[in-house]
């Protein structure tokens, strides 16, 4: 009889064991890192992002921005590793290595401080125009249609002109002036898609409110794609610093920018004759902007992975 009840209970355990156990679907953050291990080309462009991060903000901690900005005439267009300079000179005498360590600093603080602000103002705007909808959908979306539709870069350029004390701080609101509306738009378009699935309505019928029900219960979900576009918009940020510097109208002259770099090609002489002046910045610029477009389609490619598997 023991025996027998022994047997039962083996089998019982048997089966609990062979019952297959639900198993949740992988983070956002390991289906991210297992898509950029997977691409050679997103972990090579990883790490190239990784090293001139490193190069820019940590080599710019042993500079001194007032030496580096300071003209010396006798020193003036050295050309590659001529009189101790690396990367030459400019007709300021200036190094060019050291300008392209800040200056590239500057450009993707830039990128990144109005990536936040349009992020943040962008992603508030789009949740609430998303979740309710109806007449308050029409209005923001009225708004940001004019918005969209004004021409931004010669407005910017005005702007800079006539601003008193106009420095890198004014510079980076006026670019997320009109760029938080591309992003408003882009969320909108997936908190639409969210306001009526279940756990919206059992939230609702729950009792949570509308605040709660936005930020605690949808926004998570959108995660993947908030990761994704801050990603891909800071790489655009930069792109607009660094033509509204080159034309004159962004940093101030005496701030190192990719974009001050760059426009000495706006010289047929120095395009010719001397390319240490541009060549270096034009090269960072264009190796920044196709890492983090690498990067950024392989998050795509997990966002879209991640949605495939909840």
């Amino acid at each position: 009889m023991a025996d027998k009840k022994k047997d039962t209970a083996t089998k019982k355990a048997s089966e609990k064991d062979a019952t297959p156990k639900a198993t949740l679907p992988p983070s956002g953050f390991r289906v991210a890192v297992r898509e950029i291990l997977r691409s050679k080309s997103a972990l090579t462009a990883l790490i190239i992002i990784i090293l001139i991060l490193l190069l820019t903000f940590g080599g710019s901690l042993f500079l001194n921005r007032a030496q580096i900005t300071e003209m010396n005439i006798v020193d003036a267009y050295y050309g590659w590793g001529q009189g101790g300079h690396l990367l030459g000179t400019d007709d300021g005498g200036r190094d060019i290595l050291k300008l392209l360590i800040m200056g590239g600093r500057n450009s993707i603080m830039i990128g990144i401080s109005v990536t936040v602000i349009t992020e943040i103002v962008g992603l508030v705007v789009g949740l609430v125009s998303g979740y309710y909808g109806g007449v308050v959908d029409v209005i923001i979306m009225r708004i940001v249609d004019f918005i969209q539709i004004l021409p931004q870069m010669p407005i910017i350029i005005v702007l800079t002109t006539v601003i008193p004390n106009y420095n890198a701080v004014t510079l980076v609101f006026l670019i997320a002036m009109f760029g938080w509306t591309t992003t408003a738009r882009y969320y909108r378009s997936f908190i639409l898609s969210q306001r009526d699935r279940d756990y919206v309505l059992a939230s609702k019928t729950s009792g949570s409110s509308n605040f709660q029900i936005m930020f605690r219960e949808v926004l998570p979900n959108i995660t993947s794609m908030i990761i994704i576009d801050v990603v891909l918009t800071i790489a655009g940020n930069i792109g607009i610093e660094t033509s509204l510097s080159f034309l004159g109208y962004g940093l101030p002259t005496t701030t190192p920018s990719l974009g001050t770099l760059i426009g000495f090609a706006d010289d047929p002489v120095n395009v010719i004759n001397r390319p240490w002046l541009w060549l270096p910045a034009t090269i960072l610029l264009l190796v920044i902007s196709l890492s983090i477009n690498y990067v950024g389609r392989a998050l795509q490619r997990a966002g879209d992975a991640r949605q495939r598997e909840n």
